[in-house]
């Protein structure tokens, strides 16, 4: 799943037009022209296409928390960047939407994945743990899925 995708499957489901996706650019603190959305948007087939990098997308994810649960007291921790992982996506999935574990839970079943507990906190590690599991593009797909599924329900 390329980060273009994530970036549209995320503007599906908050229902936000191309000015939304700015909007919750600007929160992130990433300023882009209106154009360089539009080809973050576009389908790859198309003339305008433009690849979403890393650091759009944690940008966009950054500006995602800030849209759904307001600005947060706590200071940013801006010395070192963090590259951005699949684990790392699911992180700020998790805290933009406020999902506990049991949301976590019902996601993965919303897509016929079962889940242990272990299974689910050694992706919420860090990668220095020694039960640290990297996350694979297949599962970070079938989360955003069931998050749509269950987002559409609630």
């Amino acid at each position: 799943m390329t980060k273009n995708e994530i970036l549209q499957k995320l503007q599906q489901m908050e229902g936000v037009d191309t000015n939304g996706v700015l909007e919750i650019f600007r929160l992130g603190g990433f300023e882009i022209p209106r154009q360089r959305v539009e080809g973050y948007l576009a389908q790859q087939e198309e003339k305008h296409y433009l690849d979403c990098g890393a650091e759009a997308l944690g940008h966009f994810l950054d500006g995602l928390i800030i849209f759904k649960r307001g600005p947060s007291d706590k200071k940013p921790d801006t010395d070192k960047p963090v590259p951005l992982t699949n684990n790392l996506i699911l992180k700020k999935l998790r805290i933009a939407y406020n999902l506990k574990e049991a949301d976590l839970f019902a996601i993965f079943h919303a897509v016929d994945i079962e889940i242990t507990k272990g299974e689910l906190s050694s992706l919420f590690r860090k990668e220095e743990h020694k039960k640290f599991r990297l996350c694979p593009d297949s599962i970070l797909e079938l989360f955003l899925e069931g998050l749509e599924i269950c987002e559409r329900g609630a």
